[in-house]
């Protein structure tokens, strides 16, 4: 029996060829593109999960209140906190921390190299986390200061092999000595927080004697099994009346702990201070739609060409009851081909994705390979999609076609082309729905997202290169030398140093501020920068004066328009900000206002920036004219070497490192940019077959209009109409429903285009053309075919 059903189906795509193909081909699309969907929400969903105590691993993060200003939450917390949890709460089996120091030059011989993703770590790390060893003792590893473990891919790069390179050593740009006791696994692409390099933490002994008022720590405990979280959280708030209130309570700072299950950490965490990219719950609901939607508008096709191309199965299926077939045997065959379809379009699927991997994971930063096809949970899927596409897509052409009367079959009396013509409008409606849905919202994130890289930031990030200085000794001179001596250099505008760059973090302290109530405590970012910083980034100073050197050492300071809001000052020029507690009589005096810049990013607002003067500062920003840039590059690694034999030569241009900010929405804009566009490809592939379909089915009405005199300018709008009046109902679904999402994905920028009509008009004018463009070609066709062909029959 299963043999019949399969040669008849096989019979089946043969005699209809095209309409097999356009089905095949819309379920090739659909399923390949919904399973790369499918893989990057799963590895999403995986981060940090590849810990054996996933369950139990909690970061404790900071919450943090301030009189007058929203909570702050902060992923790090104090250095102290740690080894109070170890010893003072019997429900945690272990705690330890991660501290980040950034980039971190490195020398073994003549081999300087600059390593990010460096951190600081207590040395019962791996009593916690699991990261495989290729050598070393991961007991003892961090447990002597000086210390250090290396990725495989590190060891790699200073010692060429991974194995037999423990107890050799590596130098800093400080003079320090470390050595070398263990070498690691690269850390999985899906942890939230990836390093390079650790070294331990007893190199740092001042790390230790900080107080309750020092930030900077990861903190992580492992519990015991079933422990209540929600009771450990309360037991933690007498934390603050013990060790933080005599620091924080002067200024109304209230703090307590919340515990982040780890494995929530990546797509859950609302944190600021985030050690790498989060993920975003919101974008895994979102493109498990779009994979849904992507098989739901493949099944919808299936469906629709099945069911308009009944009447030519129906003298098959009245043969067939006539001669005793039970409707049971019919809908199986109707459900074999269905299945068989998905079959044949999964097997070409995996062809595809074979061939598009590489490309899905460099546009999307994933590191999916091809053995993950081989997974049993992948097999399970695959499995799933071919019994949701078989019987979604056979079930209602099953049971439809399987009850037809066999006597008016056979009478002939079943009308040419009666497949449910109201189901297949409602389904056409369903697919135009969605698919303008896609468009309209991949518009929005594509304007969003262009804004963002043209918005006015307060400051000009063109051609600005950046560079980054540090070494064991006093290199203040060097970076003297080396500004002077590209000033002689033609092509370049202009050079500062600073202590920090737009995009990139800040100090922030607690200081006691000048207002029309007296001295008010309160935190405000700060950083100190030279009197070029505003000319060679193009910052515009609004009230008061620049920095004029080093007579501005002392008291001088520079604030943004944000700070003389915030504190009222109407005339902010000799305002006074001081040190908190301080009686001295010390303060610093405001001598200049400058224009309001983003210091962090457009998902941020404008916060309050103190900005200090000192001179030849560690990080180097070079303004160059647009002209011949790789040259003048070459001329600036030159002097550098001059200047600084022992340090290698690296730049970053500011405006990378600025939108790098976004490089997260720009990778999701682009899957959802690139999985729209292939939803309408799939909904034109159904929409070409249906609309061929329907001029077929009518050609026989064509003809008799054009003998009665009919043209074609009255033809085509009599097929046209119908069509036009779907696509018209699907823009009266499409827009209300996307306009709500979209209103609440702008929200989460401070900065963003806010919803226009454009995006609305142009997605409702493509899918009107792409319609009236197929519906016209075909109609024309059928309307310029000779009427005899048509009636040749009667």
């Amino acid at each position: 029996m299963i043999k019949n059903l399969l040669l008849v189906a096989i019979r089946n795509f043969k005699r209809d060829r095209w309409y097999s193909l356009i089905n095949v081909l819309g379920l090739t699309i659909g399923i390949t593109f919904s399973l790369f969907l499918i893989f990057y929400i799963r590895d999403e969903l995986s981060y940090d999960r590849y810990n054996v105590n996933a369950s139990r691993i909690y970061r404790v993060a900071a919450s943090i209140k301030e009189a007058e200003r929203p909570e702050g939450k902060n992923a790090s917390t104090q250095y102290a906190l740690v080894p109070q949890l170890r010893s003072a709460y019997p429900e945690i089996d272990e705690a330890v921390r991660l501290v980040g120091i950034g980039k971190k030059l490195l020398k073994n011989g003549t081999l300087n190299l600059y390593e990010d993703k460096v951190f600081l770590a207590d040395s019962n790390l791996f009593r916690v986390f699991t990261y495989p060893f290729i050598e070393g003792d991961p007991q003892t590893a961090l447990v002597e200061p000086n210390s250090i473990l290396l990725t495989e891919s590190v060891a790699e790069k200073y010692f060429g092999k991974t194995q037999g390179i423990v107890g050799k050593t590596l130098q800093d740009d400080k003079g320090g000595v470390f050595k070398v006791t263990g070498v690691l696994k690269n850390v999985p692409t899906n942890s939230h927080l990836i390093f390079n390099v650790l070294v331990s933490i007893n190199t740092v002994p001042e790390i230790n004697r900080q107080g309750w008022g020092s930030f900077g720590a990861y903190s992580y405990v492992l519990l015991k099994p079933n422990t209540d979280v929600a009771a450990l959280e309360k037991k933690l708030l007498p934390l603050y009346d013990k060790f933080m209130a005599p620091v924080f309570a002067p200024y109304n700072v209230k703090i307590h702990y919340l515990l982040q299950p780890v494995t929530d950490i990546h797509l859950h965490s609302q944190m600021g201070n985030e050690p790498e990219e989060l993920g975003s719950m919101s974008y895994i609901y979102v493109f498990s739609a779009v994979a849904v939607f992507m098989l739901l508008i493949a099944c919808i096709n299936y469906m629709n060409l099945t069911t308009a191309r009944s009447a030519r199965r129906a003298k098959e299926i009245g043969i067939r009851k006539v001669t005793g077939s039970h409707r049971w045997q019919l809908v199986a065959q109707f459900l074999v081909e269905s299945a068989l379809t998905a079959l044949v379009a999964m097997f070409l699927s995996l062809i595809l994705i074979a061939l598009f991997l590489p490309v899905f994971n460099s546009f999307s930063g994933k590191s999916i390979g091809f053995p993950s096809l081989l997974r049993p949970d992948t097999i399970l899927i695959l499995t799933g999609i071919i019994l949701f596409v078989g019987l979604l897509g056979g079930s209602y052409p099953a049971f439809y076609l399987s009850r037809f009367n066999p006597i008016s079959v056979l009478k002939g009396s079943l009308s040419t082309g009666s497949g449910n013509v109201t189901l297949r409008r409602i389904l056409v409606v369903t697919q135009f729905s969605i698919a303008m849905i896609m468009l309209i919202c991949t518009l929005v994130v594509y304007n969003q997202l262009q804004y963002l890289r043209n918005v006015d930031l307060g400051f000009n990030q063109q051609q600005v290169v950046s560079l980054s200085a540090n070494a064991n000794y006093d290199i203040r001179s060097n970076i003297r030398a080396f500004a002077g001596e590209l000033t002689k250099n033609p092509a370049i505008i202009a050079i500062s140093t600073s202590q920090s760059l737009p995009g990139q973090g800040s100090s922030f302290n607690l200081w006691s501020i000048e207002t029309k109530k007296g001295f008010t405590p309160e935190g405000v970012a700060n950083y100190a920068v030279d009197e070029s910083y505003f000319r060679t980034l193009g910052m515009q100073m609004r009230k008061g004066r620049n920095f004029a050197g080093l007579a501005d050492t002392l008291h001088s300071i520079i604030v943004n328009e944000a700070m003389a809001k915030r504190f009222g000052w109407d005339e902010p020029i000799g305002k006074r900000v001081k040190y908190p507690g301080d009686t001295s009589g010390f303060y610093y005096e405001v001598v200049g206002v400058v224009k309001d810049f983003n210091q962090a990013s457009l998902y941020n607002p404008i916060t309050p920036l103190i900005l200090f003067y000192r001179p030849n500062n560690n990080s180097i920003q070079v303004k160059l004219r647009a002209k011949d840039v790789q040259a003048t590059l070459a001329d600036i690694g030159r002097v550098w070497k001059a200047s600084f034999p022992d340090l290698p030569f690296s730049y970053t241009f500011l405006d990378q490192d600025f939108y790098s900010q976004y490089s997260a929405d720009q990778k999701r804009g682009k899957i959802f940019t690139a999985f729209s566009v292939l939803t309408i490809l799939i909904t034109c592939l159904g929409l070409l077959g249906l609309i061929a379909f329907t001029t077929e089915q009518r050609q026989k009405e064509i003809s008799i209009r054009k003998v009665m005199g009919a043209g074609v300018g009255q033809i085509v709008p009599m097929i046209t109409r119908n069509f036009v009046l779907l696509v018209g109902i699907s823009c009266l679904i499409a827009v209300p429903v996307a306009s709500l999402f979209m209103d609440k994905w702008l929200k989460l920028f401070s900065y963003n285009t806010g919803l226009t009509v454009t995006p609305f008009l142009l997605s409702v004018l493509i899918v009107l053309g792409i319609t009236l463009l197929t519906v016209i070609f075909h109609s024309m066709k059928a309307a310029m075919a000779n009427p005899v062909k048509g009636l040749r029959s009667e």
